[in-house]
């Protein structure tokens, strides 16, 4: 439906910050709300925050609330996490996700997906 391509990952200290970015193409691409997603070894996919159509809505999951922001600019069909106050728990894959009109927060409901950044934060 629309390809997702994740940048911005690296390595920071804790209380750092980081924004990652996911480009989104498709002809449709527009449509869809995107979100963002984080899985560390041994762990469940874990629901971060999503963005509805326009940014004309938001969710955030409780231990990145405060924290991270999520936005997108429309023109560009581009997606951005902003990271702040990082902890080292945050440590992860972030992914990229998105699927069609709908905010939801599982990842099964997502269609189309990013290859990944490695987001690590250092003690």
């Amino acid at each position: 439906q629309v390809q997702l391509v994740e940048s911005g990952g690296g390595l920071v200290q804790a209380g750092g910050s980081l924004r990652l970015s996911c480009a989104a193409s498709g002809r449709t691409s527009r449509s869809y709300v995107m979100a963002w997603f984080r899985q560390a070894p041994g762990k469940e996919r874990e629901f971060v925050a999503a963005i509805g159509l326009s940014g004309g809505s938001a969710s955030y999951s409780d231990s990145v609330k405060g924290r991270f922001n999520i936005s997108r600019d429309n023109a560009k069909t581009t997606v951005y996490l902003q990271m702040g106050s990082l902890k080292p728990e945050d440590t992860a894959v972030y992914y990229c996700a998105a699927r069609f009109q709908i905010i939801v927060t599982q990842a099964g409901r997502y269609n189309s997906w990013g290859q990944g950044t490695q987001v690590t934060v250092s003690s």
